[in-house]
């Protein structure tokens, strides 16, 4: 009977736990909770712990943080009827849980689906040089078809990006060579700039050149022309100033120079010529200190004849 009692006990209590650990359900921070009543939407819970009903209700938790989609790759044919190959990833949110529980089944594999069917409506009117220059175009367009359809679902399309668009090989090959030869004529191209640029420097530093090589000779020139003439204005000083000492203290000398001239004219042909005793000439001849005893001699001999 006791043992019995017990495990009464212990089956009341073990079911309790299960009641308890039924009842009890954990909504993480990322995450919203809806809650059912008998397969009815009852309320929307926040993160934390919640209490239910046990086998009464249910919780349904959905993520509202960003999510990534990859859409598988899909080959799609453009207007120019060449075969691509496109890769996108779908970056989306949900923004309304009720609604992406209630409006849609699955609203990853819808989301999925739109994208690859938008993808289809917009390249197939592209054509392949069109498509693969104008992935951002692609990008904006399928963001806002997704966007306004998936609202309705209760999420919101952030962004879309193409990883890849991939054309046919052959047409891969002949884009490459094309590639190849717009850079080697791009490169040629440069090549023959530069040269041409090396000329017009070449060209500018021997006019440069040039140029200083006249200012300098100019310069030169200038600075001989002005050596000259002060060499000529020195010259001219001297003689000026030569002349002005011939005037000042030769004046004189220069004119009993020239009564001796006249002086020696007159001796050489034995002229007699009377001489003043006080002239400037007897000294210049050496005659100053002879004119006296001439005179004295002079004298004498008129003495002597008178007597």
């Amino acid at each position: 009977m006791y043992e019995l009692e017990i495990m009464i006990v212990l089956i009341v209590a073990a079911v309790i736990l299960i009641l308890f650990g039924a009842s009890v359900k954990k909504v993480n921070q990322y995450e919203k909770g809806i809650v059912e009543r008998f397969n009815a939407y009852e309320k929307m819970v926040e993160p934390g712990l919640r209490m239910i009903v046990p086998f009464v209700e249910r919780i349904y938790r959905v993520n509202m943080r960003e999510q990534v989609i990859d859409v598988p790759p899909q080959e799609i044919i453009t207007e120019d009827n060449v075969v691509v190959t496109i890769d996108a990833v779908i970056y989306y949110q949900v923004v309304d849980a009720k609604r992406a529980i209630y409006e849609i089944e699955d609203f990853e594999l819808g989301i999925v689906k739109l994208a690859q069917t938008t993808l289809r409506n917009i390249v197939g009117e592209m054509s392949l040089d069109v498509c693969l220059t104008s992935r951002e175009k692609i990008n904006v367009e399928l963001r806002s078809v997704l966007d306004q359809a998936t609202d309705k679902w209760g999420t919101k399309v952030n962004r879309i990006e193409l990883q890849r668009i991939d054309p046919p090989q052959d047409i891969q090959l002949a884009m490459h060579k094309q590639k190849t030869a717009e850079q080697e004529r791009r490169q040629l191209r440069l090549l023959a700039t530069g040269r041409k640029e090396a000329a017009e420097q070449e060209k500018l530093g021997a006019i440069l050149t040039a140029q200083g090589e006249k200012q300098s000779a100019i310069l030169q020139a200038e600075g001989e022309a002005k050596a000259v003439e002060l060499v000529a204005d020195a010259q001219a000083k001297a003689i000026k100033a030569v002349s002005e000492a011939a005037n000042t203290y030769f004046k004189e000398n220069a004119q009993l120079n020239k009564k001796l001239d006249v002086v020696r004219d007159t001796f050489s042909q034995q002229t007699k010529v009377v001489v003043p005793a006080n002239s400037d000439i007897l000294n210049v001849i050496g005659l100053e200190g002879a004119v006296l005893p001439l005179k004295t001699q002079s004298k004498q001999s008129d003495g002597s004849t008178s007597n």
